[in-house]
């Protein structure tokens, strides 16, 4: 469905409410469904028109720098050809766009041309769509220059990471587009509560806790469900691991390292990978299933035995709140996690591992002895983090609040 830009007389959204527009840090089309801007704005759009706008990108994947930098720029090409669709036939108020993006990001004046570039696209599939004056929720900080000049009811800065602590990131120029977001925007959501201490003096007291949520219903249910055939034929125990298999975010030495040292167990990795997985050919207890669409994930993951966040130890991952994490509590499996944050508010109902030699015993204990608690208490802890109510929450923190009032008049930053 291609964008025609004419104007419309609807209004924002179903009835008097209000539209949105979120600038995702991800991509619908070829990245995992469970991201939380993904989760969220699917639900909002039940009830509000939403447009979600693919990830604009950071930085350019080169040679030497980005692993499959040919694929990744492939897959990106292969989004933006979709321009706007409707991809959820029973939710007609959501729709996404992927916008043509020039592959420049090093030089102003680049960064100028695609923000401009880019607004207009935004611009277009907004008056097609019947959006007027829209709540902006931004997740990627490049999307800074775009959203500035845009009429707006408010803006909401997602801060589920700090991306100018990514490895590929130019660190400069995107902690300045995070500067400015913290300090222009409405409300900061943050999941992170180290990242809330350290940022919450640029907020102007606007930044709040926003936790992430968890698809509670399916993956509770997973258990009653049939192991998808190629899980089937892997024995038991199976220490397991669903998500992008990226080698800026998964510790791929740490992986081999329980593939070694725990050879009586199967290790299973479920998800694309990103860069290469010849190192594990020579394991026989090692299986990478590859990609597998969100709604079989849940039986994937409950098949496993201990499920595992095998995190590279970063300053990234300091401020990270791995939705997997519920995830896994939700299946009721035990869990063993580097020693995150954001994990210790599940302190006892999980292992959590300081190294690697402590993250290979803490597996093999959870294989021993099942981990913390039972089954049934781990799902309970998560229980009332559904994204239904996180969405109810984020409609709260975006409409209601008295500081949310005034419309922001086009060229306001």
């Amino acid at each position: 469905m291609a964008v025609a830009p004419q104007p419309s007389s609807a209004p924002d959204g179903p009835g008097d409410q209000p539209g949105y527009i979120c600038f995702a840090a991800v991509d619908w089309w070829y990245h995992n469904r469970a991201h939380s801007e993904l989760q969220l704005m699917t639900r909002l759009a039940r009830t509000r028109k939403v447009l979600l706008v693919n990830s604009i990108g950071m930085r350019m994947p080169l040679p030497g720098r980005s692993t499959k930098f040919m694929f990744r720029i492939w897959r990106k090409l292969k989004s933006t050809l979709k321009l706007v669709k409707h991809p959820i036939p029973d939710t007609p108020n959501f729709a996404v766009l992927s916008p043509l993006i020039l592959p420049f990001y090093s030089t102003p004046w680049a960064r100028k041309l695609n923000a401009v570039l880019v607004r207009g696209q935004v611009r277009a599939a907004q008056r097609w769509l019947g959006i007027r004056d829209p709540i902006i929720v931004v997740t990627i900080p490049t999307a800074w220059e775009v959203v500035k000049p845009m009429r707006r009811r408010a803006l909401i800065f997602n801060r589920i990471d700090k991306h100018s602590s990514f490895d590929e990131a130019d660190e400069g120029y995107i902690a300045a587009m995070e500067h400015q977001l913290l300090a222009h925007s409405d409300v900061t959501l943050f999941v992170s509560k180290a990242l809330l201490d350290e940022e919450m003096p640029e907020t102007d007291g606007h930044g709040v806790f926003f936790d992430h949520g968890v698809d509670v219903e399916r993956f509770d249910a997973a258990a009653t469900l049939a192991e998808p055939e190629d899980l089937r034929a892997i024995p038991h125990p199976r220490i397991g691991f669903f998500g992008g298999l990226d080698d800026y975010v998964i510790d791929f030495d740490l992986l081999e390292r329980l593939a070694r040292d725990i050879p009586d167990a199967q290790l299973v990795l479920v998800g694309e990978a990103t860069c290469s997985m010849e190192r594990f050919d020579r394991y026989t207890n090692v299986h990478w299933l590859g990609y597998k669409p969100y709604a079989e994930i849940p039986r994937y993951g409950a098949g496993f035995d201990v499920g595992i966040l095998p995190r590279l130890d970063s300053k990234w991952s300091k401020y990270t709140n791995p939705i997997k994490l519920k995830e896994y509590l939700a299946l009721g499996i035990p869990v063993v996690t580097r020693d995150l944050p954001e994990a210790h508010r599940y302190a006892e109902w999980i292992r959590i591992a300081g190294d690697d030699d402590a993250f290979v015993a803490a597996t093999a204990a959870a294989l021993a002895d099942g981990g913390p608690g039972t089954p049934s208490e781990r799902k309970r802890v998560v229980a009332g983090d559904t994204w239904d109510a996180r969405t109810d929450e984020l409609i709260e923190r975006c409409e209601n609040a008295g500081n949310l009032s005034g419309l922001r008049p086009r060229g306001t930053a």
